[in-house]
């Protein structure tokens, strides 16, 4: 064996790595949001309603908008029939409505690594504490059940999915090109991750956010998230 190939660098060995489970549908809830499993019957409806009026929601998803309750009803039958996916519906425990959806995706357990995508929260749901514990049950699921990575991706032009990147604690990782044809349309995507490492202090920078004594009485947040995670990100994303 020459010097060399003696020499080249490999990879920190991952001792004792065994592979998580994929997800299974666990129902997930807080103090704020309640998760479940995505549902035409128990939830289309109601979804369709808060959604309805509001198509701007579908610019970078690669479907919608929905013109009546009957056609979302056939997507949300025809999204929860693939198994490459797992959607749920997300509930805001406070105002007592359904108001948006999340998926993991991109689910390899052999590789440590889930995505969160597909991510759709109505008016009624964005800028809540719900819909940032929605995010931060996900991901403690992920991390909890054994996952090293958990990604974010987004269009590179959808500037509000990538400051939620960075404001959850996301890093950034940078843009593939061309990396998509969207509705006719060419999609750039950016790329955020967290890893098992920065779980721990995110799940501190969350439990200290959501925690009611970071609000006054009107609601309105003493001390910002995106302060608490800054320490956290390894790179920060240069368009925001």
């Amino acid at each position: 064996m020459s010097r060399e190939v003696a020499s080249r660098p490999l990879g920190v060995p991952v001792a004792g790595w065994t592979p998580p489970p994929a997800p299974s549908g666990t129902v997930l809830e807080g103090r704020y949001a309640r998760l479940e499993p995505l549902s035409p019957d128990t939830h289309a409806a109601l979804l369709f309603r808060a959604y309805e009026g509001h198509d701007w929601l579908w610019d970078y998803m690669a479907y919608g908008p929905f013109h009546s309750a009957a056609q979302y009803h056939r997507w949300v039958r025809d999204t929860v029939a693939n198994e490459d996916h797992l959607f749920y519906a997300i509930r805001d425990l406070e105002a007592g409505v359904w108001g948006g959806v999340a998926s993991f995706l991109r689910i390899a357990p052999q590789m440590g690594s889930v995505e969160v995508g597909n991510i759709n929260l109505s008016p009624v749901l964005q800028r809540t504490r719900a819909a940032t514990e929605a995010m931060a049950l996900m991901m403690g699921w992920a991390f909890d059940a054994g996952y090293r990575r958990y990604e974010w991706k987004c269009d590179a032009l959808n500037r509000p999915s990538r400051a939620a990147a960075e404001r959850l604690g996301f890093s950034y990782e940078g843009v593939f090109r061309q990396h998509m044809v969207i509705k006719g349309r060419n999609r750039d995507t950016a790329w955020f991750a967290v890893t098992d490492q920065d779980w721990p202090a995110l799940r501190e920078a969350y439990g200290a956010w959501l925690n009611p004594a970071n609000f006054d009485e009107a609601g309105r947040q003493i001390e910002r998230l995106s302060d608490l995670t800054r320490l956290v990100r390894v790179s920060s994303d240069p368009s925001l």
